[in-house]
């Protein structure tokens, strides 16, 4: 499946857990790394999401949020990433923030200069990547 998504991650559906409104869609990248989706009942039965199928999480770019502290809080979202920036591009008001992570590929976050300057973030920070659930985007092949 060709994507322009910046934030692509494929892997297999492990698990698929209803809920009343939304189904929680927990795929499981070659790595062995999880990300978590909730997404409605009706998409997960119009893309037919099944434990054991292959299927691609994307994520908006504008969707990341970074922290340099993450690990001295208990935070609410279901996907974090441990990561390193790999480059910062710098922009007139948003810049694009790359972070490597490891075997499980890249992240690019798309934040304000100001949170770049306030958080530090030069080539080689470590940060965590955060993306709710409720903004990863599921998708299968025909």
């Amino acid at each position: 499946m060709e994507t322009s998504a910046r934030n692509t991650f494929w892997g297999t559906i492990s698990a698929v857990r209803p809920g009343a409104v939304n189904d929680e869609i927990e795929l499981t990248m070659p790595s062995g790394t999880k990300l978590v989706a909730s997404i409605t009942k009706a998409s997960t039965e119009r893309l037919g999401l099944a434990e054991g199928k292959e299927a691609c999480a994307l994520v908006k770019a504008s969707m990341v949020i970074l922290m340099n502290d993450a690990d001295q809080y208990i935070l609410s979202t279901r996907n974090q990433f441990c990561g390193t920036v790999k480059s910062v591009t710098p922009g007139a008001v948003n810049g694009e923030v790359v972070v490597d992570l490891g075997a499980d590929g890249e992240m690019t976050s798309i934040i304000t200069m100001g949170s770049i300057s306030k958080l530090g973030l030069a080539e080689g920070s470590k940060v965590t990547a955060i993306v709710k659930a409720t903004s990863v985007i599921m998708a299968v092949k025909k």
